[in-house]
């Protein structure tokens, strides 16, 4: 039997701003279904980035295969290409032996690139990206980004001010084909074939949400996140990956000397904040996603979720996965 002719396989992804409980709702779905994790974030897959990163520890995984962690090294590029490669073969892994894969996180464009595909837009022009950067350079990230605003403001309102990377790519493709990126993102792609998808959303109201991301930033403080960090710019270079990511960005200034703990705590703080804002505009444009109250009792919530993929997984075509334990 053909691929296309087999029944799809369920699979479900859990989604939400940073901060919102995702995590924990994902093993706890894992624990009552057998499922497996396959995390969807862009900075867990470095080896060596925990604390920053909220990223599970051993003993929270206990009894849990969890895949698409510590996969690099920090100084390594790993792109969302990579990640449609590298999870599109863990999902196949996980059906090969039928446990659920349940895919975690907060980076809606890495869950977009593995179920839709990545649009084939032009390659990169060496020559143009030295000029950019040194624009950056010169003036600073957010001068791109401002550039991008007028050229593409559907990308440039999803990417940060400061992601250097991402505003250089998406503002060199538009002078490169005289199109925006998000034209380039609606064409034709290669979707993922053999999968159904339920979508999970973990909704807060924003005060709540906030409150959430000020108090998790102080605990990975008071975790070691500074030691964390030293630890990294001891081995790494200062203008490698992890470096330029919201938390160790900060830290790093700080452990330099050239800002105080309790103003990198307030700069996490606030770009965490608008990171947050930038995904929930993100996954509400999708409809796929059934929103769960983050604000409501976690078993609560738990139960909701489970009951969505119980009936999820009886609807499935040819009853592909048990769903017992759910």
């Amino acid at each position: 039997m053909s691929e296309m002719s087999t029944p799809p396989y369920p699979a479900i992804a859990v989604v939400g701003p940073t901060a919102s409980g995702k995590t924990a709702l994902g093993m706890a779905l894992a624990r009552r279904s057998g499922g497996e994790i396959v995390a969807c974030d862009a900075l867990q897959v470095y080896r060596h980035m925990d604390i920053g990163t909220a990223k599970p520890a051993q003993a929270e995984r206990e009894g849990i295969p969890h895949h698409m962690l510590d996969l690099r090294d920090p100084g390594v590029d790993f792109s969302a290409g990579d990640y449609l490669r590298e999870g599109r073969a863990t999902l196949r892994a996980i059906q090969a032996h039928g446990a659920v894969p349940i895919v975690v996180g907060g980076a809606g464009f890495y869950l977009r690139a593995l179920i839709e595909g990545l649009f084939e837009g032009p390659g990169r022009s060496e020559a143009l990206r030295s000029r950019l950067r040194a624009v950056v350079a010169r003036r600073g990230p957010e001068s791109i980004h401002r550039l991008l605003c007028r050229a593409d403001p559907e990308t440039a309102a999803r990417l940060a001010p400061a992601d250097a990377d991402r505003n250089i790519r998406a503002y060199e493709i538009c002078l490169l084909t005289g199109r925006p990126m998000s034209w380039w993102q609606s064409r034709p792609r290669d979707p993922l074939q053999g999968f159904r998808w339920l979508k999970l959303g973990i909704m807060w109201p924003r005060d709540a949400l906030y409150a959430r991301i000020n108090e998790r930033v102080e605990e990975m403080v008071r975790r070691g996140f500074v030691e964390e960090v030293r630890t990294l710019l001891q081995t790494y270079p200062g203008d490698c990956h992890a470096f330029k990511a919201i938390g160790y960005r900060q830290i790093a200034e700080c452990v330099r000397g050239t800002c105080s703990l309790e103003d990198a705590v307030a700069a996490i703080q606030r770009e965490s904040r608008r990171y947050a804002k930038r995904q929930m505009t993100w996954f509400r444009s999708d409809p796929e996603i059934v929103w769960l109250d983050g604000a409501a009792d976690p078993d609560l919530m738990a139960k909701q979720a489970a009951l969505q993929i119980s009936s999820f997984l009886q609807s499935s075509p040819g009853g592909t996965v048990p769903d017992e334990r759910l």
